[in-house]
């Protein structure tokens, strides 16, 4: 079992950043594929950002490129989403997830293990 626990979230306004924090606990975070999603209000869960374990290969929404980048650090157990340039249609509860082993990137129920999410609003 792997927990995962985001933290990072909050409010910013147009333009401004965040850096988002998945820590996982309860086997080895160097073996896992993590991934970003999120879910603003009426929508479905959608792919934001993951990196592939093993590869380093990272996949990005379109939406995203260029603005948001995942990374981690597997000394601390924790994968990283640091958002720039954030837009209003940013806002939304963002989760991080995980598989063991290699993933498929964009397919959410490819993931075994989900954080609580955290919540990022962004205002205009």
């Amino acid at each position: 079992q792997v927990q995962l626990v985001e933290s990072g979230g909050g409010s910013v306004q147009t333009g401004g950043s965040l850096r988002l924090s998945c820590t996982a606990s309860g086997r080895p975070f160097s073996s896992y594929s993590m991934g970003w999603f999120r879910q603003a209000p009426g929508k479905e869960r959608e792919f934001v950002a993951s990196m592939i374990y093993g590869l380093g290969i990272t996949y990005y929404a379109d939406s995203v490129k260029g603005r948001f980048t995942i990374s981690r650090d597997n000394a601390k157990n924790t994968a990283y989403l640091q958002m720039n340039s954030l837009k209003p249609e940013d806002t939304a509860v963002y989760y991080c997830a995980a598989k063991s082993g290699v993933v498929a990137p964009t397919i959410s129920t490819d993931y075994d293990y989900w954080g609580q999410g955290t919540q990022v609003t962004v205002s205009s």
